[in-house]
């Protein structure tokens, strides 16, 4: 067995992961592969949080606005990019560290993706048409009555995730839930997740702090600047579609701003959600000091080399 860690930082948004990044990659000389789908594309900067630029120079990061909202980027891209890189950098040290907020791309490192059938072009165009035709709740509803138990764990508010599974759902007349976590491939690292927790009040006032520090910092100016792209699915995302109601003439600014801190909120608990499932994780509070997560991330590290000698 592989002597190699991955340690993955996990925690709903807002909650301080790049700062735990941060410190463990100081801490073991290591550097950080971000899996938070939103801070891969170069053209959103303040919507999605990404790392400062002292937080970047801090230690090496990879993942980061390296892509274009242009350009198209799959989970499964992602996947075999991220194995090649962790592969290059296991060859020059014992732990790497992965921070993310995008459960999906987190597991499909850890653990490979799930195989799918292969779906027919017309149903993904059928679900389109209703997607346009009759919005956002209606495929939420066929969702829910197909496969309850993906509906409460999928990102409700983003039309991609939900088409993906519906197709799936229609073509094998079986739920989307049940091709996952079938037979994975065997990693060549062990990983190591740790979880940041904060009481649900807590949270939801990071939250709503960091909403009004991207609109201070120009969430709107970006927003516009992408407001004629709307229609790419990297823009499918909260703290955009909000802005582009309000620019479109939907809603007033006040009213789109409550809804990005609400559906942030939403995001938020069902991040959690996803990460309930995983019973493997070292969680710590937000607040713990780092003197204290350094050593208790030490001694589960000592634990899983035990585990293997």
């Amino acid at each position: 067995m592989s002597s190699k860690v991955l340690i993955a930082v996990v925690g709903p948004t807002a909650i301080g992961k790049t700062a735990l990044g941060i410190l463990l990659a100081k801490h073991f000389k290591s550097e950080i592969v971000s899996a938070d789908s939103r801070q891969f594309f170069k053209e959103m900067e303040i919507g999605t949080a990404v790392p400062s630029s002292e937080e970047l120079k801090a230690v090496p990061h990879h993942f980061i606005q390296h892509k274009s909202i242009f350009e198209p980027y799959s989970v499964g891209d992602f996947e075999k990019e991220t194995i090649a890189l962790l592969n290059a950098l296991f060859q020059k040290m014992d732990v790497a560290i992965m921070v993310g907020g995008s459960g999906l791309y987190v597991d499909a490192v850890v653990s490979g993706l799930d195989e799918f059938p292969d779906v027919d072009p017309k149903t993904r165009e059928s679900l389109n048409e209703r997607l346009e035709k009759e919005g956002l709740k209606s495929l939420q509803d066929e969702l829910k009555k197909r496969d309850p138990a993906y509906y409460h764990i999928v990102d409700l508010e983003n039309p991609h995730r939900l088409i993906r599974a519906l197709e799936v759902c229609i073509t094998a007349n079986k739920p989307y839930s049940s091709f996952l976590n079938q037979n994975k491939p065997q990693r060549a690292f062990k990983t190591l997740y740790v979880g940041i927790e904060a009481p649900r009040e807590t949270i939801y006032e990071r939250i709503n702090t960091r909403v009004d520090l991207m609109m201070e910092a120009g969430l709107l100016e970006e927003a516009k600047k992408l407001h004629p792209h709307k229609h790419l699915n990297a823009l499918q995302t909260v703290g955009y579609k909000e802005l582009f109601e309000y620019l479109d003439g939907h809603c007033s600014l006040e009213i789109a701003v409550s809804e990005i801190k609400k559906n942030t909120r939403r995001f938020a608990k069902r991040q959690l959600t996803w990460l309930r499932k995983n019973e493997n994780i070292l969680w710590v509070n937000h607040d713990t000091k780092p003197t204290d997560i350094l050593t208790a991330v030490s001694d589960q590290l000592k634990i899983l080399h035990h585990d293997q000698d």
